[in-house]
């Protein structure tokens, strides 16, 4: 059978051998940044999902740019030296290409691990003072931001162009600006979120300006051969806010300053928001910005079911699916799919006596198309 998901697809000096991405997925358990044996362990099993892009969780820029005190960090040498273990071993044992998402979390930052509950986490208990583009806290419980002046933005733009050094040093060979989920660079260019009155606030050409900036300096700290991805929100879902609309025109900006493709995500700016969740609900914005910006797109929202994901691709509403919680659930989706699509995919020499082929149950266990 002929399938569209698991054609190639080239993105400047990088072929992938399939649309399939593993979407960057916070895991909140390091300390100061530094990545560890989880993180060995947890690459390794995805970089083996039959996906051929994994794409490393949000990875703050500065300390003070992590969601939580147990996130991630690409700032110093200590962060990179840890990644350069962690990778060696992903890619000893694994076969997808390796990515990295970049961010700041802004007001969204110094919060605690979703299983402990969100919420701020004060100075005493580890946690610093955060920043946006304006004075608003996320909700009136959440830390208020210290609005950033020019300092404070060049400060985090170079934050952004020296990590992308760090992950062009450490091989990534596909890198990612998170400017989604109400995070710092999402909350510029959001009116809900921003209310400067110079020339970073007001228009939507303003509120542009700043993530632009990054974009453009981490472009150019970035190799020129490899691709560079941005996640924008594809709409906020609260009235007043970022609209799909919006999306097409910051997207069709990106590619104006060298961005090769777009992840189309959407929410987490505003508690308000009323978001229609069910399979697929962001595939349309994708599928949007794709035609009106003319540029490649991934979708990713409760991507689940194989023929789902075929449908995506095969009817170009998207270059590329994004799968994260389903991953986690079957870190063999990618391999899964396959066999769902009648697609033969390679297998780890350690993992061949359980390919369709040498072991029929395999095509029993993924029937009804669910991966």
């Amino acid at each position: 059978m002929s399938s569209k998901l698991f054609s190639p697809i080239e993105l400047r000096g990088l072929t992938l051998p399939n649309r399939i991405v593993v979407s960057p997925m916070c895991q909140y358990c390091v300390e100061d940044g530094v990545v560890g044996d989880w993180h060995r362990v947890h690459l390794g099993m995805l970089a083996n999902s039959g996906a051929g892009l994994l794409i490393v969780e949000a990875t703050a820029v500065t300390p003070q740019g992590r969601i939580s005190p147990g996130c991630t960090g690409l700032y110093n040498d200590a962060t990179e030296a840890a990644f350069a273990g962690v990778l060696e071993t992903v890619r000893s044992v694994g076969s997808a290409r390796l990515g990295i998402q970049l961010g700041h979390s802004g007001r969204k930052g110094s919060t605690a691990a979703p299983w402990i509950g969100r919420g701020p986490v004060a100075r005493e208990d580890g946690g610093w003072d955060v920043v946006g583009p304006s004075p608003l806290p996320f909700t009136e419980d959440w830390l208020v931001p210290e609005q950033l002046d020019r300092a404070g933005m060049d400060d985090i733009r170079d934050a952004f162009v020296s990590a992308a050094g760090r992950a062009a040093s450490l091989g990534f060979e596909f890198l990612e600006m998170h400017s989604a989920h109400g995070y710092l660079l999402s909350s510029f260019v959001s009116p809900l979120s921003n209310r400067r009155e110079d020339e970073y606030g007001g228009t939507r050409e303003n509120r542009m300006r700043f993530p632009l900036e990054v974009a453009v300096a981490m472009r150019g700290a970035w190799p020129a051969d490899r691709p560079m991805s941005v996640r924008i929100n594809g709409s906020d879902w609260v009235e007043g806010g970022w609209t799909p609309d919006d999306a097409v025109a910051y997207a069709a900006a990106l590619k104006g300053v060298g961005v090769d493709i777009i992840t189309v995500s959407s929410g987490g700016i505003d508690p308000r928001q009323q978001v229609p969740v069910k399979p697929g609900y962001q595939v349309p914005i994708a599928a949007k910005v794709r035609k009106e910006a003319d540029i490649p797109t991934i979708a990713v929202g409760l991507i689940t079911d194989p023929h789902q994901a075929e449908s995506i691709v095969a009817d170009g509403k998207a270059d590329m699916v994004a799968l994260a919680r389903g991953m986690l659930f079957n870190p063999r989706w990618g391999k899964h799919a396959a066999v769902t699509l009648g697609v033969a995919v390679e297998y780890p020499p350690q993992y061949q006596r359980a390919t369709p082929e040498t072991w029929p149950p395999a095509k029993d266990s993924v029937a009804g198309g669910r991966g």
